[in-house]
């Protein structure tokens, strides 16, 4: 049966496996090796390794494109910007992963980039800034406002003046949006986060479109990998793949968790405003009161674990704020709430326990 014909929620179990033979084990082998005998496809460890290849068959095919994975999201983001010519601009939201803006800050300080920072659900005021840039970085949802961007639209736009299109997936997931079929050029992923699901390893991935120009920029970004060492571990990828297979069920979980937290925290006194944009399981609130009053409603919760990370199956919330180098636009008050697979009820009691605490 052809992969393609097969849904996603099958395709995550059923790719990156071995041959079916008779005694064949049944899921990809966990490779540890440095060194492999001459003359066969990979002569060294930091090109490549079987239990890569294996997860990159799987999300390259939920993509619908070629997948490269790396050591951490950063690193996959790092590989991603590898793509800008001194010099180039990169427009980006005002509100994004606070790792890709220090990186783009730090590197515009030096003189490497210019930067320009848009409201991404403004398509035309996005659209005139890209005259002159040399990429677009799309975060849909934003983190950690969760804007939802027309990058159907802005792809497009993008293309027609010869703008790289970059899009970070993490928090929609394949799942939910495939950008390459939208018009993007690269797609980013921490899958750290809800492709492994576990909060329990670092790990990035690139994916692009399988045409002419996507193979390049799968050159260049599997190049500056294995040049910049940003390989990731065998036992990290064997593990992100495990955690891959449960992807369609937890997300489906978590998703219809943060729908009936979100409905519940509109009406609740502890709450000024709700962030969610009426899918996945990344919700945000700006808490009644200032900062303190966010992080006591942080360290009150028994259930929710108070951390910077999210897309695991736990439910965890941190006041973005907190970071340094977070931007300004983002409320002192703003609590980011990664739903997990809890029962939503229990959730429901711990978070407005801590809410009325306030």
């Amino acid at each position: 049966m052809d992969s393609e014909e097969l849904s996603p929620a099958t395709r995550v179990v059923s790719l990156g496996r071995v041959a079916r033979h008779p005694g064949e084990q049944v899921g990809a082998p966990l490779t540890f090796t440095s060194t492999y005998h001459a003359d066969g496809p990979v002569n060294y460890a930091r090109a490549g390794n079987p239990t890569w290849t294996a997860f990159e068959e799987a999300l390259g095919s939920l993509e619908g494109g070629e997948s490269l994975v790396f050591a951490s999201g950063m690193a996959a983001v790092a590989a991603a910007l590898s793509l800008v010519p001194h010099g180039g601009r990169v427009v980006v939201p005002t509100a994004a992963y606070n790792g890709t803006l220090v990186t783009l800050a730090d590197r515009a300080e030096a003189g490497e980039l210019e930067v320009t920072a848009v409201d991404i659900t403004d398509t035309a005021a996005v659209v005139s800034a890209l005259d002159g840039a040399a990429m677009l970085w799309i975060e849909s949802p934003t983190n950690p406002l969760l804007d939802v961007a027309e990058v159907e639209a802005l792809a497009h736009a993008a293309r027609d003046r010869d703008v790289l299109v970059v899009v970070d997936n993490t928090f929609a997931t394949p799942l939910l949006q495939q950008p390459l079929a939208l018009g993007a050029d690269v797609v980013v992923h921490s899958a750290t986060k809800y492709l492994s699901g576990h909060s329990d390893l670092l790990l990035g991935a690139t994916v692009t479109a399988t045409t002419d120009e996507g193979r390049a920029l799968h050159e260049r970004l599997r190049r500056h990998r294995q040049l910049q060492g940003a390989i990731a571990g065998p036992m990290e990828t064997w593990l992100a793949l495990r955690g891959l297979r449960t992807l369609s069920v937890r997300l489906e979980r978590a998703s219809a968790n943060a729908a009936v937290l979100a409905s519940r925290l509109a009406g609740h006194a502890g709450v000024e405003r709700v962030r969610y944009p009426g899918f996945g399981a990344m919700v945000s609130i700006d808490v009644a009161g200032d900062a303190d009053a966010a992080e006591r409603v942080a360290a009150a919760t028994q259930l929710w674990v108070h951390s910077t990370s999210l897309g695991g199956v736990e439910s965890q919330l941190e006041r973005r704020r907190r970071q340094p180098g977070e931007p300004e636009v983002v409320p002192e008050n703003l609590l980011r709430l990664s739903v997990g697979i809890e029962d939503v009820e229990d959730l429901w009691r711990d978070l407005d326990a801590a809410l009325g605490a306030i």
